[in-house]
């Protein structure tokens, strides 16, 4: 099948915010037309999107997606991420548009363009069941289990609203759990409430990060997670 190609084709509500975001993201208009429909074609290297124009259609219930295989992630997420910086004046980490949030590490990212199609972006290479969560000794704990669904819920389904929820119930549950695991999940559960903009969620976590007894170590490596989330919200504002 050498040669091939398979070019996905996405509805879209405006074509012109539509083209004007992914020319944001880096990608060229090779073509363009209104009648006798809506169509345009765009590319960026090998990566070849489509959009047909769809009277009607409701972003926030869009479910069009598709994967794009990349060689590295982190760079580009960064080029997308100053790319819709400069359109929209600041990073758009909710709502439509939007692009999720990327930690270091991490194999895949999510834009979702205007009218709510989702593209992943995927680190070749990168394993199917996709376990980036918790890696420490207290992973098949509860709350390590809970990091991890969370994670899977994030940036597989884009649904920090779950993720929450998921988090929200381990926190609750009277299980023994360490400190610093405690305080892991806590983080994790922070930046999903900046994500979602629960602001007085978010002061009553921090309260509680504050007051957990940590090692000098410990506080160090959490301190590091909170000043990340920290420049995210800076980001998106």
């Amino acid at each position: 099948m050498a040669g091939e190609m398979a070019i996905p084709v996405f509805p879209c509500v405006s074509l012109p915010e539509t083209l004007a975001f992914y020319r944001s993201l880096g990608f060229e208009v090779t073509h363009e037309q209104t009648k006798p429909n809506v169509y345009a074609a765009t590319r960026r290297g090998d990566v070849h999107l489509h959009f047909m124009g769809i009277k009607g259609l409701d972003p926030a219930k869009a479910y069009s997606t598709c994967l794009v295989l990349v060689p590295e992630v982190e760079n580009l997420h960064q080029t997308f991420a100053e790319g819709l910086r400069r359109v929209y004046g600041k990073l758009p980490l909710a709502g439509v548009p939007r692009i999720s949030r990327m930690k270091k590490g991490q194999s895949r990212f999510t834009v979702v363009d205007v009218a709510g199609n989702s593209i992943i972006f995927i680190r070749q290479g990168a394993p199917d069941d996709y376990d980036e969560g918790d890696s420490s000794a207290h992973s098949q704990s509860t709350l390590g289990r809970a990091l991890r669904t969370a994670a899977r819920l994030r940036d597989f389904k884009d649904d920090d609203a779950a993720a929450a929820k998921v988090i929200d119930k381990a926190l609750a549950r009277a299980e023994p759990a360490s400190p610093m695991e405690r305080a892991q999940a806590l983080a994790a559960r922070l930046e999903i409430a900046m994500a979602l903009g629960e602001e007085e969620r978010g002061r009553a976590l921090r309260a509680e990060l504050d007051e957990l007894s940590l090692s000098g170590d410990e506080r160090a490596a959490i301190q590091v997670e909170l000043n990340r989330i920290d420049e995210l919200e800076r980001a998106g504002r």
